[in-house]
């Protein structure tokens, strides 16, 4: 892994940095978990696009610009060293993209990428379902064939984005004797479908950042699957590998969690005891960010993300967490009254549990990277 910057790199790096600092907010948006704030990320998630930052490692003909996973990882930490919003369309642009590119159809990508870095369309998530959380192939949800289409009927829950996003992505059972991940079909929703209701979840800070979606027949048109029916499970492990792996978490989140901690420690006058622990969450922080360069290096070589991803995801989601609850700990009884670092601790906790939880991560790690037979673990 070389880990020099030539002059393309440097470049791209510079003028990125100069955009940011130049059109970042002064003032920090709203919280796309309300409805004031969606509209905000909105409005800028337009003005992303039209400079062609929004989705840099996109093809041109999308509203990229054809860079390097290397660039888009420099530009991510650019990004979030800057203070930059958060993405409200992080479900679209990492996780539903990336499974267009790899298995839709050019009229798909065509009709859906574009308004996607707009925001136009935001995506929701629709994967858990009330008895079937992490266990995604446990699903109960189905579409049943019509004429030009599917019917869709069910229930998905903790659907992030879904209180006030447009479409939703998710897989259905379209076999109805089918059983765990055979049958399943990947779909794509209009959320203002006749036959579906939202109903928002409030998290601890009130505001809904998850909804239930009910689908009673909602139609579906076959331009709206995503590969083969009946090879969804396929299809949706691509999702899921970005979604652990490399897109919807990059170093430069974490970095400047980092580089703010150890600025919050020495303000409070390097408190010795807590000194092992911002250390320890820097170096996190750095050993994230040099594992990712490795992966990035292994992609641009021709491998492809695979059960590797769980690993990643176990580290990053705990350093989330460390980092957080260290930060708080820094600021004693203070730390209520400092809502960065409170908000952001309240959303570390759920790092462990979306995108599957510890124990389906760890087991998967036993059994396809390891070979430890099911049950050992």
């Amino acid at each position: 892994m070389n880990l020099d910057l030539d002059e393309q790199a440097l470049a791209f790096r510079d003028e990125a940095r100069s955009w940011l600092a130049a059109n970042v907010p002064a003032e920090p948006l709203r919280s796309f978990d309300t409805a004031e704030g969606f509209a905000q990320h909105r409005a800028w998630e337009a003005k992303l696009t039209d400079a062609r930052w929004s989705v840099v490692s996109w093809p041109r003909e999308y509203g990229g610009r054809d860079a390097s996973l290397l660039e888009w990882v420099l530009f991510e930490e650019e990004y979030y060293a800057a203070g930059a919003p958060a993405r409200v369309n992080q479900n679209g642009i990492f996780m539903l993209a990336p499974t267009l590119f790899s298995h839709g159809t050019e009229e798909q990508r065509r009709r859906i990428l574009p308004k996607m870095t707009r925001s136009e369309e935001v995506w929701a998530q629709a994967w858990s379902e009330p008895e079937a959380g992490s266990d995604i192939a446990a699903l109960r949800s189905t579409a049943t064939r019509c004429d030009g289409g599917w019917l869709v009927s069910g229930q998905k829950t903790w659907s992030s984005r879904a209180a006030f996003a447009d479409r939703a992505f998710g897989l259905f059972r379209g076999d109805p004797d089918s059983v765990r991940h055979k049958g399943l079909t990947y779909l794509m929703v209009d959320l203002r479908s006749e036959g579906v209701t939202v109903r928002p979840i409030p998290q601890l800070d009130g505001e809904p950042g998850f909804a239930e979606i009910f689908f009673d027949d909602v139609f579906v048109p076959d331009e709206d699957v995503i590969g083969a029916p009946g090879e969804g499970w396929r299809v949706a492990m691509t999702t899921a590998n970005n979604e652990r792996g490399l897109s919807l978490r990059s170093p430069g989140r974490f970095l400047a969690a980092a580089d703010r901690l150890v600025s919050l420690w020495a303000d409070a006058g390097r408190p010795a005891h807590l000194a092992d622990r911002v250390a320890d969450a820097w170096i996190g922080a750095r050993a994230y960010q040099l594992y990712t360069l490795g992966t990035v290096t292994r992609l641009a070589d021709g491998a492809e993300l695979g059960p590797e991803s769980s690993v990643n995801k176990l580290f990053w989601s705990h350093l989330d967490v460390t980092l957080h609850e260290t930060a708080l700990d820094v600021l004693g009884q203070d730390a209520e009254l400092r809502g960065r670092w409170s908000d952001g601790w309240l959303f570390s906790l759920a790092g462990p549990i979306y995108g599957g939880t510890d124990q389906i991560q760890r087991s998967i790690v036993a059994e396809r990277l390891l070979g430890l037979p099911k049950g050992a673990r």
